[in-house]
């Protein structure tokens, strides 16, 4: 029984890899866009039913504005890097919603939210970019669908310690139980959040660059929110996020490396 059942969580696995085309790297990834997207579109349709959707101000203009601009050059550079139809299923809109919070995030499919909360830390338009391109990164890595799918198999090996503490006692299986939570949610769900995180940074850089803007600006934005958070964050391996020390030397490093790739488009001038 035991033996099945790691056979069949390995061919989960196997099976249900999909390529990230900014990375070439093969992702863990059980759902279609057919799967995700039209729930997806539901959820994010309710939400701004129930929140206030600021519409016609300046602010909301240039969200729209800056989405359409780096959602232009994500298709550029897929069209330019042999996905020409990657984007079929995607249906992207950028809204601003009336909230303190300093945050902004992005559904599967395209759907973006900013929260007014973050407009003083961005405070100009290429600051804006620099969050919007992490945001439409995410979406278009497929980080939604892959948590889902991440999700799936923490909850399929729940099952499997299950399996192999059956007929133990009650309290040697809690036990055990109680173990594997722990230990998949900070050595693998948590690094996985991470490096989802990670890679947004870096694939938003990019595309924030070829949409023709300035990519250095991106660790003076995390600054900013260093600066905003007072350092009251947990450690970075119990947090879902990279330190924003981590992320200012990413970009800071990964900058040179933006305006290269803008370059091959015959972008060379940035705001």
């Amino acid at each position: 029984m035991r033996k099945l059942f790691t056979i069949a969580l390995l061919f989960i696995g196997v099976s249900a890899c999909k390529t990230n085309p900014f990375t070439g790297q093969k992702t863990l990834n059980f759902y279609s866009n057919s799967q995700v997207f039209p729930t997806a579109f539901a959820q994010y349709d309710q939400f701004l039913s129930e929140n206030k959707v600021i519409k016609g101000t300046s602010e909301s203009q240039m969200i729209t504005k800056v989405g359409q601009r780096i959602s232009a050059a994500s298709e550029r550079w897929l069209s330019a890097n042999g996905y020409p139809g990657y984007l079929k299923d995607y249906k992207w809109e950028y809204n601003l919603v009336d909230d303190d919070a300093v945050n902004a995030w992005a559904m599967p499919g395209g759907k973006i939210v900013f929260y007014t909360g973050i407009l003083p830390i961005t405070q100009t338009e290429t600051g804006v970019a620099v969050v919007m391109g992490h945001e439409v990164a995410h979406a278009l890595a497929d980080h939604g669908a892959q948590r889902m799918s991440a999700g799936t198999l923490q909850q399929v090996g729940a099952a499997g310690v299950a399996v192999a503490t059956s007929g133990k006692s009650a309290e040697t299986q809690n036990a055990f139980m109680q173990a594997y939570g722990i230990g998949t949610q900070v050595g693998g769900m948590l690094p996985f959040s991470r490096s989802h995180e990670t890679e947004a940074d870096r694939i938003g850089l990019q595309i924030m660059a070829i949409a023709g803007y300035d990519p250095y600006e991106a660790a003076e934005l995390w600054k900013r929110m260093k600066a905003n958070s007072g350092g009251e964050a947990p450690p970075e391996f119990m947090s879902t996020h990279p330190s924003n020390d981590t992320r200012i030397n990413n970009l800071t490093v990964w900058a040179p490396q933006a305006k290269a790739e803008a370059e091959k488009f015959g972008v060379t001038k940035f705001q």
